[in-house]
This record gives C-alpha cells, structure tokens and sequence, in this order.
C-alpha cells in the first residue's frame, strides 16, 4: 500500500523473509549466545544477491536502488540485527564509498567480489577519541617522497565487519595535511595493519567488530580514494544513505517486536482470559502499531527521495531519529507483554532489547539528528 514500494521491492521482500526464515532465525540465538559470525550465511546472502541490490550491473552489482536495500535489511533485521548490519555495513559503508568516490580502476579491483558478498569491505571512521566528531581525527597519512606511498599511523574504535575472514579492505580517514581529512584503501593483510581483538559487546554478538592500529602501514599513492582533503565531505554524503538504511534495519525490530508482542498476548492467558484483552496490555501493541506505521513510513519516503534525486538530507536524519527510537521503545514495550518469558535469552525479544540500543548511536546519534533537523529549521545550534 506504500506508493514508494513496486512489485520488484515487494518480490525482494518475499525472497528475502523466505531466507530469514529458513537460514537466520534458526540460528541466531545460537550465534548470539556464541558471539559467531557466521560466514557461511553471509556467503549465501551474497549468492542471493542482496549485497549489490543498489549497484549497477557494471561493477557486478543488481541494478536496484536503495528503497531496495531497505527492504532486505528490514526483512533481515526481523530476525537478527547482526546479520542485518553486516549487510548494511557491507553495502553502504563498504562499497558505496569505492562505487560513490572511487576510479575505474579501483572500482573494478574492490566491487565486483563486494557487490557478490564474496568479500566485505568496512569504514575506519570513528576513533577512540573521535567519533561524532569526526573532524578530530588524529591518523595522519603522510607521503614518503621516494616511493609516493601513503604511510598510515593511528587507530581506529567499534569498526564493522573489519576482521572477518572475507574482509578485504577498509577504507580510512585521515589527516593528510593541515585540517585536511581525505579518505584510503588500506587491503586487508597490509603489513602495518593489525586488526584487534573483537569487541565483548552489550549486543549484536554475531556481527564482527574490531579496533584498527596503523603503525608505518603503507599503501601505493593510487589507493587514495577521491581528492584529496574531501574525505570529511565523502563520508558525510555516504552517512545520509546510511541513516535511511539504519532505520530500515529499526523498522524490521518494530515489525518483530509487535508481531512477537500480537502473538503472545493472545496466546497467554491469565485470570481466565488473554493477556491482550486487558487495556494495559492492548494499549501496548496499538502504540507499537502506530509506531511502525509511522517509521515505515519515514523510511521508504527518505529512500525514495534519495532514489529520485530529490533533496533528502532532513529526511533522512528524520528517519533514522524516529525509527531508532521508537525501535529501543518497542523492545522494552514487546519485553513487558511477554513478562518473564521476555527476560530469557532465548527470546528474539530478549535479543532485540539488548541489540537496539547501539541503532541511537550509530552512523549518526539521535542528538546528531536533532542537529541537523534544528539546523534545517533554520535554528543555530
């Protein structure tokens, strides 16, 4: 009923639910108690197509779009949101900076196995003491004047899908002069590059996080991505796409914690009754209902936007602000239905309520939202 959605989106949607069903969700309390990243599964995601839904048949990708994307990672999401931001990560911040900013050359080294999830590529953005502010990045990329390489020296924190045995390069930022941020192609294996330890993580157990350390790692001077110094504006536009598609993965909690919420409340019975005929607990799901109503809603209209080539920056903060928001919300509201029950580990709900908190903090947190929506109110904050 979305005018946003076509019967492609909703034949994607289908193959992708039909997927999540058989090959995720039988094993994602498993993966999350063993805190795996299961490569196999990704493989297959891979094989399925849904890393390169929004690249063109000319660099390996399906020619699709990123309403399209949205789809498969909601779809994904309802199940298991570390198989979800694997795919989310892998995509928008893996290939699409290679596919937005990269020469032919790199374009045809890096998408073509990125695009068939033969390979995952990761973003060594954020560092342990720059994150949201990006514009305190402290790696320093200089050029040896003999060779014309790029020599790296810093760290990076919390980068996805940076140290899984498919990972085949990480593109960073760093300081290249003076004030000056620009964006390299450091592949996987560089001597200089040591990925560290995996991260013990409150959520999202099966979805590969690592430190990165750059001590003299060096890289051919072609590895740069774009111009140089436009790397602050590079990975700007790459998080608007980003947030949309981060609160395409919090429409797919929404949808799961409502459905689970649903089902349970019609199922328990206390007092000679269904738990969901009491108004407390109906009350509940309706304010659920609403909600993914609404972030749906937000999420395919920011996207269809963007597809369009319509000004979607405040759309997109919207989005993301809202549906991960109104996700963390979902959790707790889906965790109180089920009462006890949704306190045990084995609970998607469970494993939703501890996932969800991160979707506030990354690719943008909700005060960076109300920022850029503030800002676009014309109020100078």
């Amino acid at each position: 009923m979305m005018p946003e959605l076509s019967d492609e989106h909703d034949a994607l949607r289908a193959l992708v639910r039909e997927f999540a069903d058989a090959e995720i969700e039988p094993h994602a309390a498993e993966w999350d108690r063993t805190h795996e990243f299961p490569v196999a599964t990704v493989l297959a995601m891979g094989e399925l197509g849904l890393f390169g839904i929004p690249f063109p048949e000319s660099v390996g990708g399906g020619g699709g779009d990123l309403t399209g994307l949205c789809v498969a990672i909601e779809e994904l999401a309802r199940v298991d949101q570390s198989i979800a931001i694997t795919l989310e990560a892998g995509v928008g911040l893996g290939a699409n900076p290679i596919h937005a900013f990269g020469t032919p050359e790199q374009q045809q080294r890096w998408l073509p196995d990125l695009c068939a999830g033969r390979a995952l590529g990761a973003f060594g953005l954020t560092e342990p003491d720059a994150g949201t502010d990006a514009g305190g990045t402290r790696t320093r990329a200089t050029q040896d004047a003999s060779s014309g390489e790029w020599v790296i020296d810093g760290a990076k924190a919390f980068i996805t899908n940076s140290g899984t045995p498919i990972t085949s390069v990480v593109t960073v930022t760093a300081l290249t002069g003076a004030g000056e941020i620009s964006t390299i192609l450091v592949p996987a294996g560089t001597t200089g590059l040591e990925v560290q330890p995996a991260y013990r993580k409150m959520g999202w157990h099966a979805s590969d996080t690592h430190g990165l350390t750059f001590v003299e790692c060096r890289v051919p001077d072609d590895h740069l991505l774009g111009e140089r110094g436009r790397g602050f504006a590079q990975l700007l536009e790459i998080l608007d796409d980003g947030r949309i598609a981060i609160a395409a993965l919090a429409v797919g909690v929404l949808r799961r914690c409502l459905d689970d919420a649903v089902a349970y409340a019609g199922e328990r019975h206390t007092f000679g009754r269904p738990i969901g005929s009491n108004q407390a607990v109906a009350f509940r799901c309706a304010d659920m209902s609403v909600a993914l109503t609404a972030a749906r809603h937000l999420v395919y209209h920011a996207a269809w936007l963007r597809d369009h080539g319509k000004p979607f920056k405040t759309e997109a903060a919207t989005a993301k602000l809202f549906a991960t928001e109104a996700a963390i919300d979902a959790t707790r509201a889906a965790t109180q239905v089920l009462g006890g029950v949704g306190f045990m580990d084995e609970t998607a709900v469970a494993r939703h309520y501890r996932d969800a908190k991160v979707l506030e903090i990354g690719e943008g947190t909700s005060e960076v939202q109300r920022l850029l929506i503030a800002r676009d109110l014309g109020l100078r904050v």
